[in-house]
């Protein structure tokens, strides 16, 4: 087997052994705590040219299949294991991980020491890194580090033209302005009777007003918040047609600096399935799915303009927001029905909810 190398920015190297496509990539070094949902995550636009840790030490024994994505394509960069199993066994597998790598042109590398690595960048934070394999001039390479950075990577992965999804008893009608959105979104707004339309991002409050869209969901997607100055704008002229809005994590993000606040960068995000929220509203604490490395500012957050719903358990940041002067509120977190076996209701409920009562 080919050995390969992982260089962080910081000068720390792990050596590993190929696996999935060979080659060299940069990109930004994250990790994730899920131990199932290997291949959701690989196909999670909000991964966007990011180089993936898990920190689960084997991934892949029950292999992948053609269901599972979480969009049309895989948008990892880079994937990172303590081990890979090459005999997985599942009734709905297909193929196994290394193979599911090499379809989709993503470069792993295995048998390093995440534990090592995932302790690096808890206390060190989130950095570049770069995978490569053989020699390499590792000074330039730390200089390639040094000034990567994606800028505004929605717009490698949303839309281009506008793409429907009739429900099948429509009782309304979303819009979908696309910052990167999974799969599962659309599932759940097409269940509750919601026909979805997915626009680009950019697509403007007159727009959607002449569509006669009911409400507006604000997706996820990869990136920095403050880099999306042109959509904040836009955004901010969409709050003023008076439609439910729903906002989920970047989305989240984007409506509270429409709304006139700020975010900002966590020292290594909350990636994972694992991540404790407490609702403020019914009391309760709840299992959450998330992925992002920024988060509103809550104390930018004027009382006037919207209050905190939800927070963080572990570190008090804000997971979301309920708004006063407009129909519309906010999580930081994935929304899926599946978190919420002993909740009151889904966000999804709730924004069905808020469209009944704003187009009765």
């Amino acid at each position: 087997m080919k050995k390969g190398t992982l260089l962080l920015a910081n000068g720390v190297e792990f050596e590993g052994v190929c696996f999935g496509a060979e080659g060299t990539v940069i990109g930004e070094v994250v990790f994730t705590t899920s131990a199932v949902g290997y291949q959701e995550a690989l196909s999670d636009p909000a991964y966007h040219g990011q180089i993936l840790l898990q920190t689960f030490p084997l991934i892949g024994n029950y292999g992948t299949n053609d269901e599972d994505y979480a969009s049309a394509s895989c948008h990892v960069t880079g994937y990172l294991v303590r081990e890979w199993c090459d005999t997985p066994s599942n009734f709905r597998m297909q193929d196994n991980i290394d193979h599911f790598l090499k379809k989709h042109g993503i470069i792993g590398l295995c048998g390093i020491d995440t534990r090592r690595l995932t302790h690096i960048l808890r206390e060190q934070g989130t950095m570049n890194g770069v995978i490569f394999s053989g020699e390499a001039d590792k000074a330039a390479l730390l200089e390639q580090l040094k000034s990567h950075k994606l800028v505004r990577p929605a717009a490698d992965v949303a839309v281009k033209e506008p793409v429907s999804y009739p429900a099948k008893q429509e009782a309304y009608r979303v819009a979908v302005l696309d910052f990167g959105y999974d799969r599962s979104l659309v599932a759940e707004l097409n269940r509750r009777g919601c026909s979805v339309t997915v626009f680009p991002a950019l697509t403007t409050a007159e727009q959607i007003k002449q569509l006669g869209m009911d409400g507006i969901v604000l997706s996820d997607g990869p990136g920095n918040p403050e880099d999306y100055t042109d959509e904040v704008a836009n955004i901010k002229e969409i709050t003023a047609l008076g439609l439910p809005i729903f906002g989920i994590s970047l989305g989240h993000q984007l409506l509270a600096m429409a709304m006139g606040a700020k975010t900002k960068k966590l020292l290594h995000g909350h990636r994972g399935a694992s991540q404790p929220v407490v609702d403020l509203r019914h009391g309760r604490t709840y299992v959450t799915a998330q992925n992002h490395g920024y988060i509103v500012d809550k104390e930018s957050l004027s009382s006037d303009v919207g209050t905190v719903s939800c927070l963080n358990a572990n570190d008090k940041s804000c997971e979301g927001i309920d708004y006063l002067s407009i129909p519309a509120f906010s999580v930081q977190f994935r929304p899926n029905v599946i978190q919420y076996r002993s909740a009151p209701e889904s966000e999804y409920d709730r924004f069905v909810q808020m469209l009944a009562r704003e187009n009765a």
